[in-house]
């Protein structure tokens, strides 16, 4: 090959390398830049999403501050809404007892149902007072104008009674104001049904008639009122029995009056 030739193959190698290293230079360099943009974006993102995620836990935690905080004060607010709820109840409680004229013999402690048996033939009674209210076994368990049940066992803060549906509960029961004493008990029939036994089939019991507590009875003070005579009805044809509807429902008593007779023992001995 001629000498020329070769310096001139030579030289076109050598700008044609030249011009392949700039172009790839060129490349390298706008690479590198989209490269920047694209990592700059990336790490925008991430810390957008760090700053947010730190921000939403720093929210949460403090709003589950202020909740508790809310928690904290609404069982204050409910603290004292029952503290004047109590307050009224008693106060009403005691507006009843005044109205009610109950014999003044008796110790009278306001009082609320808190649980109530229903499906059986020996249903109780469950009230927020006991002994450290004053609350003694024997007591009555009354309202104004209705005999509910019995206290039966007593606890520092709770009592338990036997309901009148119940079976074993006998009261004494006038009907009328100068009408025949007659034992009052419940058979089963309603919650606001009991019945009058004892009842000689030569006397006339028209419905109507307002039966109300005897007091002849240590247990529960005199002339409560509790409902009225429906008919007399005759069993096997031997024994008269009276059916009454009670005044309240005993299933939607609530408040309740506590009668306690502070004689009741000494009466009791006396009568052995």
């Amino acid at each position: 090959m001629p000498k020329g030739r070769t310096v001139w193959t030579g030289i076109a190698t050598a700008a044609i390398f030249i011009l392949l290293e700039i172009a790839a230079l060129s490349m390298l360099h706008s690479s590198s830049a989209l490269q920047n943009i694209w990592l700059n974006r990336f790490s925008h993102n991430v810390m957008a999403l760090t700053w947010g995620g730190v921000e939403k836990v720093k929210n949460y935690f403090g709003l589950r501050e202020q909740n508790d905080i809310l928690a904290g004060r609404n069982y204050e607010l409910f603290k004292e809404l029952q503290h004047y709820k109590e307050l009224e109840r008693t106060l009403t409680a005691m507006a009843k007892l005044d109205s009610a004229n109950l014999p003044p013999r008796f110790n009278y402690i306001p009082a609320e149902i808190t649980a109530m048996g229903t499906n059986s033939r020996h249903n109780y009674i469950i009230i927020d007072k006991g002994s450290n209210d004053g609350i003694v076994p024997g007591s009555a368990i009354i309202t104004p104008n209705s005999v509910v049940g019995m206290v039966y066992a007593v606890d520092k803060r709770y009592s338990y009674g036997l309901s009148l549906m119940n079976e074993r509960v006998n009261v004494s029961a006038r009907i009328g104001r100068e009408g025949i004493v007659v034992p009052m008990r419940w058979d089963g029939g309603g919650t606001n049904k009991v019945v009058l036994g004892d009842i000689p089939l030569h006397l006339d019991i028209p419905a109507g008639d307002t039966v109300w507590t005897s007091g002849k009875s240590k247990v529960f003070p005199p002339d409560i009122p509790l409902g009225v005579t429906e008919g007399l009805r005759v069993i096997d044809g031997a024994v008269g029995i009276v059916d009454v509807k009670l005044f309240v429902d005993l299933t939607s008593t609530r408040y309740v009056i506590v009668a306690e007779n502070p004689d009741r023992e000494t009466i009791e001995n006396l009568s052995r």
